[in-house]
């Protein structure tokens, strides 16, 4: 079974740029290909997209130039302004790159309407003409937006990143699972299976806080848009990577082969194509 892990981050730590791992001291260090690739081979993971993590153009290069030298790494997600009114041009020039896949903006960290910025929309609307998807990156309390958001790009490969961050420390659940089913009904959405650890209560949770939130999106995506992502290494914060890989494997034993073939590497291919 191919096995890709559509969610990992690599970084050079630095102080000043990733502040918002102060209270993440497992995160304050570098972390390279070089860290991740025995991990992936242990868990028999085939490859890897890597994402951004940091807003800049720089940082996209940086992946780009990581996948040219480590084969394991099968694709970038990046990040250019796509609100700035080259963003044609800024495609165009990154187009050259056939690591970068698709694009990414942390909306988490953005204002509740910020999907709906006609200036950041028109840059989506330019992915489309070459073929690259988005990653949505919210929290559960964005979701009514993102709805909205989604339903404005119907010919556009869209994936929601961990599962839109339940609360699930809290066990809440209604509300989120009312959005992520909404979403769900477009068929051109996609969902991340990943991120769930650090939204539990960290290295204090057990595999059944997890299942109710599980039950919702492969009820609402089925295994046909859903794709097995660690988020490493952020996931370190709260668990190890063999914990979520076999909880998932867990959850889903019960499943055909050809199902879970597709969420955990088929689809990442065809969405990405890798």
């Amino acid at each position: 079974m191919t096995c890709i892990d559509t969610h990992v981050h690599f970084w050079k730590y630095d102080r000043k740029r990733d502040a918002w791992m102060d209270n993440m001291k497992v995160l304050q260090q570098d972390y390279i290909p070089q860290t991740l690739e025995s991990t992936l081979k242990r868990n028999d993971v085939d490859g890897c997209v890597a994402v951004q993590a940091d807003q800049s153009e720089v940082e996209t290069r940086f992946l780009c130039e990581l996948a040219k030298t480590h084969p394991f790494i099968k694709g970038v997600v990046g990040w250019i302004d796509l609100r700035a009114d080259n963003v044609e041009e800024r495609l165009q020039h990154f187009s050259e790159y056939t690591a970068v896949k698709g694009y990414r903006h942390i909306v988490q960290g953005e204002p509740n309407d910020f999907l709906l910025q006609k200036d950041f929309q028109r840059g989506v609307k330019a992915l489309k003409a070459f073929n690259y998807t988005y990653d949505v990156l919210i929290y559960h309390h964005q979701l009514q937006p993102a709805m909205e958001f989604v339903s404005l790009f119907p010919g556009q490969k869209l994936v929601i990143d961990h599962c839109a961050k339940p609360d699930i420390k809290h066990k809440a659940i209604d509300d989120w699972a009312k959005g992520m089913k909404e979403i769900a009904s477009h068929p051109n959405v996609y969902c991340k299976l990943s991120g769930l650890f650090t939204e539990a209560a960290w290295k204090e949770w057990s595999a059944g806080d997890f299942y109710p939130y599980l039950d919702v999106v492969f009820e609402a995506f089925g295994t046909g848009r859903l794709m097995y992502g660690s988020d490493w290494p952020v996931i370190l914060v709260s668990g190890m990577y063999v914990q979520w890989k076999s909880l998932l494997e867990k959850y889903m034993e019960n499943y055909e082969e050809e199902e879970r073939e597709k969420v955990f590497g088929l689809n990442a291919i065809q969405f990405y194509n890798l």
